[in-house]
């Protein structure tokens, strides 16, 4: 049985969707405004880090998705830093679990000035899904962009991190 399948994916081809193709012009023009707002701002590319603050990893998943061939974040100038004293940007993804805000606190405290912080998805804002929880605290921080959704699509938040750069130039 397993032969058969296999002769016949080798055969007709994988079951996969077909990529879809990138949304026109649009997003290519937004890309691109993103690189020269970045080089204008910065003057060098832009380093983002992310802060993992108890979410449900929904959010994650679209952040690593910027890293794949298809995004490819590299190409724009924007790269993730593994340590928050070399990020221009602090992404933040999940409600602020209580057991996590010291750990934030921290993270707002070593990143350097000027820097950004951007909540990703609707749990650092409101809770989102998690709102009311015992273990859900207040943010003690405060946004400089919010990028809604559960969790927003990596197009979200490219053009969320465009916007930034572009009210902040």
């Amino acid at each position: 049985m397993v032969w058969k399948r296999f002769a016949k994916n080798l055969r007709d081809g994988p079951i996969a969707e077909k990529p879809r193709p990138i949304e026109g012009d649009a997003l290519r023009d937004g890309i691109a405004r993103l690189e020269s707002a970045a080089r204008t701002r910065l003057g060098r590319s832009l380093a983002l880090r992310h802060m993992d603050a108890g979410s449900c990893n929904g959010c994650e998943l679209e952040l690593h998705a910027l890293s794949n061939v298809f995004y490819d974040l590299e190409r724009f100038g924007l790269h993730f830093v593994a340590s928050p004293r070399h990020a221009d940007v602090l992404m933040v993804t999940g409600p602020l679990t209580r057991n996590l805000t010291e750990a934030l606190t921290r993270t707002v405290e070593a990143t350097p000035d000027p820097k950004w912080i951007v909540a990703v998805g609707d749990c650092p804002i409101d809770g989102g899904v998690f709102k009311g929880s015992y273990a859900v605290g207040q943010t003690p921080v405060r946004f400089d962009l919010s990028i809604r959704g559960c969790p927003p699509t990596p197009v979200q938040i490219l053009e969320g991190l465009r916007m930034l750069i572009e009210a902040n130039a």
